[in-house]
Formats: structure tokens, C-alpha cells, sequence
């Protein structure tokens, strides 16, 4: 199966008729959400970078947390490393491989809450054609109607560790670290139709990758 295919099967997948589905649909802020992560650089500092969700949506009710929902791709080709040379060296094929797979993709299991305000969000993460489970503890900060644009924002922080290796990602073991920390913090605007946009683009781009 081509990659958008299965990007198509999964995002249709999305839109099936859920017996506990409740809480309200968010897409996500652009400008408010990143995914930072931290890997040691032989030894002498966590080396950071940044990515970037490209489109995805999620649902959350603060009453039920095992309702939540989350489906996100995020742009590998974008990685910012600081440094135009080294963006290209990450985004290679060494690392992210972007060009083989521009996006990774993750789509959530379940939520286990573990506090007032606390959780672990388990999924399912694909990059570089590798699907691994992962789990993201999480923070929910904040939900609230906000005067700058007149919508309703909910906010969480999270933060994770990855075997790069799990991925397949097995360059230069010696001096870049193989364990990488990941902090999200994550911004969702309250939009009704989050899902549904996010089925009509991923329709509409492989489309046009098949008329290629």
C-alpha cells in the first residue's frame, strides 16, 4: 500500500462511529504547538531541535479523558537544527529521512489518567516505515475562551523518550545519542469540522500524488 493510501485508510478509520465518543474537536494551533527534542552530542550537551505539526486534530473532554482522541503528522523535511547544513544532515537519510517520508504520523490509543491534571497518552507512531508504540506523559494546562481571535484553546505540555534506533535510525551511534527526549507543547483551537478538514486534505493530497 502507497503511503497516502494508508494515510487515507487511516484518516477514513478516524471518522467511524465511536460507542464513547464525546468532548469537543480541536485543530491544531500552528503557532502555539511545537515538538522540540533534546539528543546528546558526545557527550558534551543535549543538542535541540524543532518540528513542527502539519496538520492533525484531536478530542478532549476535561469531564472524560478516556474519550480523547489524537491524530497528528508531523513535517520532517522542516526540522530546525539551528543550522542550514545540519537541518539537511537530520532530514537525511541517515536520520528522519524526509524525502523517502515527508511526514511521520501518530495517532493515539488510549489515556490513562494518572492525576488532577495529569495523563499518559499511549499511540502509535510511524517514521521511516517503523510503527512503535510510545508513551507521552502529559500535562492538561488549560482550557479557556480566549478575546485574541474569539475561540476556545486548549493547552497541554508533554514529554517523552525515544530509541531513535526503534526507527531504524542506527547512524553515528558513537557520538549522537541514541535515547531522545521530546517535549510537545501542544495548543488546539476548538473547531468542530477539525476532523473532517483533516479527511478532506489528506484525500485531496494523495489525489494529487496519484496523478503524478
Amino acid at each position: 500500500m502507497r503511503p497516502h493510501a494508508a494515510l487515507v485508510c487511516l484518516a477514513l478509520l478516524a471518522l467511524a462511529p465511536r460507542a464513547h465518543a464525546a468532548g469537543a474537536t480541536y485543530r491544531f494551533d500552528p503557532v502555539h504547538s511545537q515538538i522540540t527534542f533534546f539528543v546528546d552530542h558526545d557527550g558534551y550537551s543535549d543538542v535541540s531541535g524543532r518540528l513542527h505539526i502539519v496538520r492533525g486534530w484531536f478530542r478532549f473532554d476535561p469531564a472524560d479523558w478516556g474519550t480523547a482522541k489524537v491524530v497528528a503528522d508531523i513535517d520532517l523535511g522542516g526540522v530546525d537544527m539551528g543550522d542550514k547544513d545540519w537541518d539537511r544532515v537530520v532530514a537525511g537519510s541517515d536520520f528522519l529521512d524526509a524525502k523517502a517520508q515527508p511526514c511521520a504520523h501518530f495517532v493515539s490509543g488510549e489515556v490513562e489518567k494518572t492525576g488532577a491534571d495529569t495523563g499518559i497518552l499511549f499511540g502509535q507512531l510511524t517514521l521511516r516505515g517503523h510503527t512503535v508504540g510510545i508513551a507521552f506523559p502529559f500535562r492538561f494546562n488549560r482550557r479557556a475562551f480566549t478575546i485574541y481571535g474569539l475561540h476556545t484553546v486548549a493547552g497541554f505540555t508533554g514529554l517523552a523518550t525515544l530509541d531513535r534506533k526503534d526507527f531504524g535510525m542506527n547512524a553515528y551511534a558513537s557520538v549522537v545519542g541514541v535515547k531522545v527526549k521530546v517535549l510537545l507543547e501542544i495548543e488546539g483551537i476548538e473547531d468542530s469540522g477539525a476532523e473532517q478538514a483533516y479527511v478532506r486534505q489528506i484525500t485531496r493530497e494523495t489525489a494529487h500524488a496519484n496523478q503524478k
